[in-house]
């Protein structure tokens, strides 16, 4: 990170964390409208739209594995970024958010493996450990300009580490039933696609998004989930890592899915999957062990990884924290990180395939631990006294 305090947001930078505010808050309403929805005397209909058959898959079905992978395929793409030439760019100033995030990742699932351990909900302990971006963000921005450019900068550099920890969770943990041959398929396509960037210098767009779909096919029938083909398919799209270069292919498709992706892909996501039916003993399910290792792990285990590991790699001198930030901001930005939501519920799916109970409990779980989380965030960040001991490590 900078060592000027006053640090200059890109532009590229600027647009994206308007885009995550406005994805933000339609994501809520979306929210919102989804669970009055099923709650109400339409809830039975409503609930049957999104599992209803279209060329042999449900709406849920088509959006969880399908249009979910694009908006994978946008985290690669930011991830790329970053790589590139963003945060992640400098291993010195990548190093704070990488160990942010680890602890990020760490503790709440070790906290949720705690209370869950040779349990049939032990395979919820990848729940807690993810971030919502657009959530943690739009919060963040809610803050105004009294938010030191270096924490936005270091709450999404926290948050796309902490998607491709997720994204690896998935792959490795969550794979229910293996087919080599169709493995070995897609791994064919991605290399391809890889010897088109790297060999033929091919910066057309559409060869690229062809072997994608081929990939997400491939890899859907591999039993891997078939969103792990979008990031793949990001790391083979031509980058070019001058900041100044928005005529990249890469640049260019990120440009064009930020709009679908905040305003499309995840309020469609949010409404097939947050239809929750409220029963009369839900209040009783949060006291499970899985809802606790949940909130637990999203509420507690996050700000707590995130800032016990940050004051640990400081105070050892490891890396060291930006000059506009104290450690009160990365308390707030731990506790922002702990809005799981999105990637939460997404990872639910995947832990308890066909237990319609647990993955209801946890959804409760997951909606309450990140109100509280945005909750406690925005309100630790706006009413911590700006003349607060600066404990940072020198």
């Amino acid at each position: 990170m900078s060592s000027s305090p006053s640090r200059a947001l890109s532009h590229t930078f600027q647009r994206f964390f308007a885009s995550r505010k406005a994805g933000g808050i339609v994501l809520i309403a979306c929210t919102l409208l989804s669970l009055l929805l099923a709650n109400s005397p339409f809830g039975d209909a409503y609930l049957g739209f999104w599992h209803s058959t279209v060329a042999g898959m449900s709406v849920e079905h088509w959006i969880n594995d399908g249009l979910m992978a694009v908006f994978f395929l946008m985290v690669g793409l930011e991830l790329e970024r970053e790589l590139y030439n963003g945060e992640l760019s400098d291993f010195r100033n990548a190093l704070l958010p990488i160990v942010a995030a680890v602890g990020g990742i760490c503790v709440p699932a070790l906290l949720h493996f705690a209370l869950n351990a040779g349990t049939p909900t032990q395979g919820g302990m990848g729940i807690p450990m993810a971030t919502d971006i657009a959530f943690a963000l739009g919060v963040l921005a809610l803050l105004g300009k009294g938010v030191p450019a270096s924490l936005k900068i270091f709450l999404t550099a926290l948050a796309v580490i902490d998607d491709l920890g997720a994204i690896l969770v998935i792959a490795l943990f969550y794979t229910s039933e293996l087919h080599l041959a169709y493995l070995i398929g897609a791994l064919a396509v991605f290399g391809a696609l890889v010897c088109l960037n790297r060999f033929a210098r091919v910066m057309a767009l559409f060869p690229y998004l062809l072997g994608g779909a081929l990939m997400w096919f491939l890899m859907l029938k591999s039993g891997i989930h078939a969103t792990i083909a979008g990031v793949l398919l990001a790391f083979a799209i031509p980058f070019s890592a001058r900041q100044d270069d928005e005529e990249s292919p890469s640049h260019r498709l990120e440009h064009y899915l930020h709009a679908p992706t905040s305003f499309i892909i995840l309020p469609l996501f949010a409404l097939a999957n947050t239809g929750i039916v409220i029963g009369a003993g839900w209040a009783m399910e949060l006291a499970s062990s899985n809802s606790l290792g949940i909130f637990g792990g999203l509420v507690l285990g996050k700000p707590l990884g995130i800032f016990l590991l940050s004051f640990a790699a400081v105070s050892l001198g490891v890396c060291k924290l930006p000059p506009d930030l104290s450690w009160h901001h990365v308390l707030g930005a731990g506790m922002l990180g702990g809005i799981g939501f999105t990637m939460s519920i997404f990872i639910t799916n995947l832990a308890f395939p066909g237990q319609a109970d647990a993955v209801t409990a946890s959804k409760i779980a997951i909606l309450l631990a990140s109100l509280t989380a945005g909750v406690l965030g925005f309100l630790w960040l706006k009413i911590s006294p700006k003349n607060l001991t600066n404990l940072r490590a020198t």
